[in-house]
């Protein structure tokens, strides 16, 4: 799974690439430049107070991914099946974790994580609809503003939770006297409290800015694509959002590489055979990095660009490896089964290391 991910990628980036010089060569029309956009290029054209639409120039990007097939047939098609198999499998592991999971830490911990992954995979009911209906929104601006902010956030809070489940896996397996006293379960509840506070904070912005704009010469109202970032209500996003996908995405990233290599060390170091532990411990790390690492990249090249260069050619690519991000909450249910069998074996490692089994039990 892990092999073919990234190859799947790569394909569908070229697909991108190959529409957007064919756009080029089929349009001829020119639209002064002269704007810094914040997703696509957009110039603000107001009639009045309700009327506001968006010029853009039509051998920008923007017309290839609006109008392609990458858009409008193979990204809903990814939502799609993200969504068949993340919505039935995330409500089953909730079912799983109540009643076969013992640590209460644990279940609060995956219940937050499946809580998350079924918020994303919901949100992206109506974008399916606006994909398929040629990146065209006609849910209003209030359901944009909405689902915006529930993809975004819940994206970030997914790798978060994540990461705090990593760290939890770090202090039961290398540094076991400190997990034994620590209060585990009060402190899942407030872990997971911080993280939704800062999904909370991750989405205001997101809710106070218009996201529908009317782009006249491609006859559609785009839902977050095409944003006019002269408009001083849109100016701060680009900041805000390269400082979102540092606490969103690197922090976590960070921590969960950390982690891993912390936690595979030390079972290297015991005497006893762990491998199964470290290839089921891998497997959550490599699953992890596949579906977050091109997004995150892609987010903080894309913007770095638009903030330098007003260069906004990355963002098709970036939508592509957004849909890596909903496979990930696809496989959260099946990585939190094989991660309930190694709770057994951070007890194990726990009471060698010389903590009596009897009171290495997990609250």
């Amino acid at each position: 799974m892990a092999d073919l991910v990234p190859g799947l990628l790569i394909c569908l980036m070229a697909v991108q690439t190959i529409q957007h010089d064919g756009n080029i060569t089929r349009t001829k029309n020119n639209i002064p430049p002269g704007m810094t956009p914040k997703t696509f290029k957009g110039r603000l054209y107001t009639r009045n107070h309700t009327d506001q639409r968006l010029h853009v120039n039509l051998e920008d990007p923007v017309t290839a991914y609006t109008t392609g097939v990458l858009s409008t047939r193979v990204i809903p098609s990814s939502y799609i099946l993200a969504m068949l198999v993340g919505i039935p499998s995330n409500a089953y592991i909730l079912a799983f974790l109540r009643l076969r999971a013992k640590p209460l830490s644990t279940i609060v911990l995956y219940l937050n994580l499946a809580l998350s992954d079924l918020l994303l995979l919901l949100s992206l009911a109506l974008r399916v609809h606006y994909h398929i209906n040629g990146n065209n929104w006609i849910f209003g601006e209030i359901s944009c503003r909405f689902i915006t902010a529930l993809f975004y956030g819940n994206v970030y809070s997914s790798a978060q939770t994540i990461a705090c489940i990593s760290l939890k896996r770090y202090l039961a397996v290398v540094r076991p006297f400190l997990y034994r006293r620590l209060a585990k379960t009060t402190l899942a509840v407030w872990t997971c409290l911080v993280v939704w506070f800062l999904f909370v904070a991750a989405i205001v912005p997101e809710l106070l800015v218009r996201q529908t704009y009317q782009v006249t010469q491609l006859g559609v109202t785009t839902c977050h694509d095409v944003l006019p970032l002269e408009e001083k209500s849109h100016s701060p996003l680009v900041p805000y959002r390269l400082m979102l996908v540092c606490l969103g995405f690197i922090v976590p990233f960070l921590i969960c590489i950390y982690a891993h290599v912390a936690v595979v060390y030390h079972l290297g170091q015991s005497r006893c055979d762990w491998k199964p532990f470290i290839r089921v411990s891998t497997l959550v790390f490599v699953i992890f990095v596949v579906c977050f690492l091109p997004s995150g990249i892609l987010h903080i090249a894309h913007y770095i660009r638009l903030f330098t260069s007003g260069d906004d050619r990355l963002y098709g690519y970036y939508r592509v490896a957004v849909c890596l991000c909903c496979f990930h909450s696809c496989l959260d249910p099946f990585l939190c089964m094989l991660n309930s069998k190694m709770a057994a074996s951070e007890l194990q490692f726990i009471s060698l290391r010389g903590i009596p089994q009897r009171q290495t039990v997990m609250t």
